[in-house]
């Protein structure tokens, strides 16, 4: 049997015709799986990449907020209020004495609070205490807090940075 006569379609033949058609195959095959590849390697990296790469979000300005109304805080306590994106603690101290502070220690930047048995103001984290003023009295905080203006208009308590 000569090779002449082959058309190349047989089972298991190895002419050329079968040739050119199992590359084409195999080409495809390469680009499928490739794709397929670079596809998965992508959906796994971009939230990587996107959480190592936050969105810029701009602080909010804020320069005046309600503290409540003058009712909801009795004498000698104080409470938390959102000051923009930070938190704001007020103080009443008697019933026309008012303070406001920055919330945030500025040791470790947690949160400080009132504590009404000793009229200071507590981080709880490394137990710094601070005066009515904002002063550091004792434990690790550097710097005092950051003292905001109180005014009383009519029956709401409005809390604003000092200009």
């Amino acid at each position: 049997m000569g090779s002449d006569t082959c058309s190349g379609n047989c089972p298991g033949c190895e002419n050329t015709g079968g040739v050119q058609h199992d590359e084409g195959r195999r080409r495809m095959l390469s680009w499928l799986l490739g794709g397929g590849a670079l596809a998965s390697m992508g959906s796994f990296f971009y939230p990587v990449v996107r959480f190592l790469n936050p969105p810029r979000i701009s602080e909010v300005a804020v320069n005046e907020v309600s503290g409540g109304k003058v009712g909801d805080l009795k004498a000698n306590s104080g409470k938390i209020v959102k000051f923009g994106n930070k938190p704001a603690l007020l103080v009443r101290l008697s019933d026309t004495e008012w303070r406001a502070f920055s919330a945030v220690c500025t040791h470790l930047n947690c949160t400080v609070q009132y504590r009404d048995t000793t009229q200071q103001i507590w981080c709880a984290c490394h137990n710094g205490t601070y005066d009515l003023n904002g002063r550091v009295v004792s434990g690790p905080p550097p710097n005092p807090l950051e003292e905001y203006a109180v005014g009383v208009h009519g029956d709401e308590v409005i809390i604003s940075r000092n200009a």
